[in-house]
């Protein structure tokens, strides 16, 4: 169990190394997958010739396009993975909103939510971001921005109907934590990079499946040999996209969570708003990218792999941690 008690500046220095080692990794990253993409798309075009002559693979030829590829068509890659991400990071919010249908709340709207915000933001001397709401009677909560002026608090409708009022404080302070941590700019640029990184792996897969079918039908095994490594250079690329945000969500949940309670000095507060959230957070409709962004995200990836701890270790953690009994799960 990861010990959530960590410094604050810590935590935002490590995020913000985090955050570079992303921008300077992902060129890289993309320039080995568009390598094996031309390395693999040279390797059918000699397969498919084979069923007119008798030569052989000369898989050498192959690996020596895919350089040249990456010579010639790598900075056209970069240049547009960056147009791209230059979009995403201005436009993320409203991307969100089309993503999971939530509207902006003002504080006339909902004077409880801001009324709790700004007694946490004054105990920390921090501007105060704004609330939007989904839709939806799941309990579920997240928190989206780059900076101070595009730092959003998003809450379902169920989560707000639902929860206590220390409850709610509770998960509030968790999100602001998040902001205050920059976990969320950390996040954002992740999300960037897996959905640009998911996209390419999905349209280059296609494209060397269907024509890996003439390679097949050649019996050539060293086609068969470049076509995989083709492959297994872009699902590594992709898995390494995913690892990262696996990696990022984990841990940083504890620490929201630690966070929450150092901001409210209400522990039992937390455990009991988990608890409540605890098997209803599913969002109808919610892209699976944001769920991972939430307080909980009970599915996991591929029915394998955890996004987040378990809301028990969670609960606790926050036990072990303030010497606070555990509620009971039907309290009200």
């Amino acid at each position: 169990m990861p010990a959530p008690a960590i410094g604050l500046s810590t935590q935002i220095f490590n995020n913000k190394l985090k955050s570079g080692i992303l921008l300077a990794g992902f060129p890289v990253l993309l320039l080995l997958m568009t390598g094996g993409f031309v390395a693999g798309m040279d390797a059918m075009t000699q397969s498919a010739a084979m069923h007119y002559t008798n030569a052989g693979l000369d898989w050498h030829r192959s690996l020596n396009t895919g350089i040249d590829g990456v010579k010639q068509y790598g900075h056209w890659a970069i240049l547009a993975a960056g147009g791209w991400f230059i979009i995403a990071y201005f436009f993320h919010g409203q991307m969100m909103r089309m993503a999971t249908g939530s509207v902006p709340i003002t504080h006339q709207q909902m004077p409880r939510l801001y009324n709790t915000l700004e007694n946490l933001c004054i105990s920390r001397g921090i501007p105060m971001p704004q609330f939007e709401l989904i839709d939806s009677p799941a309990l579920n909560a997240f928190a989206t921005g780059i900076n101070q002026k595009s730092y959003k608090i998003v809450l379902t409708q169920g989560l707000i109907d639902s929860l206590k009022d220390d409850e709610l404080e509770s998960v509030i302070g968790h999100e602001l934590t998040h902001i205050m941590n920059k976990d969320v700019r950390l996040l954002i640029i992740s999300v960037i990079f897996v959905g640009m990184i998911s996209f390419f792996c999905h349209m280059v897969f296609r494209m060397l499946v269907n024509g890996g079918r003439r390679s097949r039908s050649n019996d050539n095994k060293n086609g068969g040999a470049i076509l995989l490594l083709a492959l297994v250079i872009l699902m590594i690329g992709y898995l390494f996209a995913i690892v990262i945000r696996f990696a990022l969500s984990r841990r940083r949940e504890y620490l929201a969570d630690a966070g929450s309670v150092e901001l409210t000095k209400n522990p039992e507060a937390m455990m009991r708003a988990l608890l409540r959230i605890a098997g209803n957070d599913t969002v109808a409709g919610m892209p699976g990218d944001v769920q991972q962004m939430c307080i909980e995200n009970s599915h996991n990836f591929m029915g394998i792999f955890a996004t987040h701890p378990s809301i028990g270790d969670r609960v606790q953690t926050i036990s072990a941690m303030t010497g606070t009994p555990i509620p009971e799960r039907t309290a009200s």
